[in-house]
C-alpha cells in the first residue's frame, strides 16, 4: 500500500512538475465602492516612498497631490496608490516596475487599474526581462477613454499564469503615453511547488490508510465479540 502510495504520489509530481504550454491571460470585473477583492499584498501604504512594495519607477502619491487620479474605489485607507506617466515628464516619470522575481511560483496577480486609457500598457516580463505579454487599457476596457468615476474604467483586473510560465514571472513593467497609469491593491497569489503537492498527497494517503485500518480492527473485533 505505502509502495503503491509513493508511486502515485511521484507519478504525479511528475505530471504537476511537467512543462505545459506557457500563457498569460487577462480577466477583468468592474470596481466596486467599498473595495471587493482579494486581500493585498502591496497597497503601498507607508514604508517610505515606495510604500513598501519592491517597485522602481513610478511614483506613491496621495490624492491630495494632483498627480494623477486615485483608482476608483477608494481602496487604500490613506488614499495612497502608484501612478506611472511619461518619460521624462515629473516625478512619476515610467517605466514602472513591479519586482515578482522573488515569487517561485505564480498563479495570478490582480490589481485596481484604475481611470483606464488606451494609452496604458502592461507589459509581462520573465526572470531575465523577456517580454511574456502585453496589454493595453483597451485590453481590458471598452472604450477605455480615462473616465475616472466609471466603474467600467476602473476595474478589477487579474493576470492568470499557466504551464512553464507560473515558475518565469520576472516583473510587471508599467509605461504609459500621457498622464497616467494607476494602480493599487496588487495581490500576488502563488501556488505551491511540486515536492509540496507530492508531500500533501502523501499525507492525505496516509490519513485514508489509517482510517481504512481503524474500520477494519473494528470489524475485526464485532467478529469475535
Amino acid at each position: 500500500m505505502f509502495r503503491r502510495t509513493l508511486m502515485t504520489a511521484a507519478a504525479v509530481c511528475a505530471l504537476v512538475a511537467a512543462p505545459a504550454t506557457a500563457g498569460v491571460t487577462i480577466s477583468s470585473v468592474n470596481g466596486q465602492n467599498p473595495y471587493a477583492g482579494p486581500t493585498p499584498t502591496y497597497d503601498f501604504e507607508g514604508g517610505g516612498s515606495n510604500g513598501g512594495a519592491p517597485i522602481t519607477g513610478g511614483e506613491v502619491v496621495n490624492s491630495s497631490n494632483g498627480i494623477g487620479a486615485q483608482p476608483w474605489p477608494f481602496s487604500s485607507p490613506d488614499n495612497h496608490y502608484w501612478t506611472v506617466g511619461p518619460v521624462g515628464t515629473n516625478t512619476n516619470t515610467g517605466p514602472g516596475i513591479l519586482d515578482l522575481s522573488s515569487f517561485a511560483q505564480l498563479g495570478s496577480i490582480s490589481f485596481i487599474w484604475g481611470s483606464i486609457d488606451s494609452y496604458n500598457t502592461l507589459d509581462v516580463l520573465d526572470k531575465v526581462g523577456g517580454l511574456l505579454a502585453t496589454f493595453t487599457g483597451a485590453s481590458v476596457a471598452a472604450p477605455a477613454n480615462g473616465d475616472q468615476s466609471n466603474p467600467a474604467t476602473n476595474r478589477l483586473v487579474t493576470l492568470h499564469f499557466d504551464g512553464s510560465t507560473q515558475s518565469n514571472i520576472g516583473s510587471l513593467r508599467l509605461t504609459s503615453g500621457s498622464q497616467a497609469f494607476e494602480t493599487d491593491n496588487f495581490s500576488v497569489s502563488a501556488v505551491p511547488e511540486p515536492a509540496i503537492w507530492a508531500m500533501l498527497l502523501i499525507g492525505f494517503a496516509f490519513i485514508g490508510g489509517s482510517m481504512r485500518g481503524r474500520k477494519r480492527q473494528q470489524r475485526l473485533r464485532l467478529k469475535y465479540v
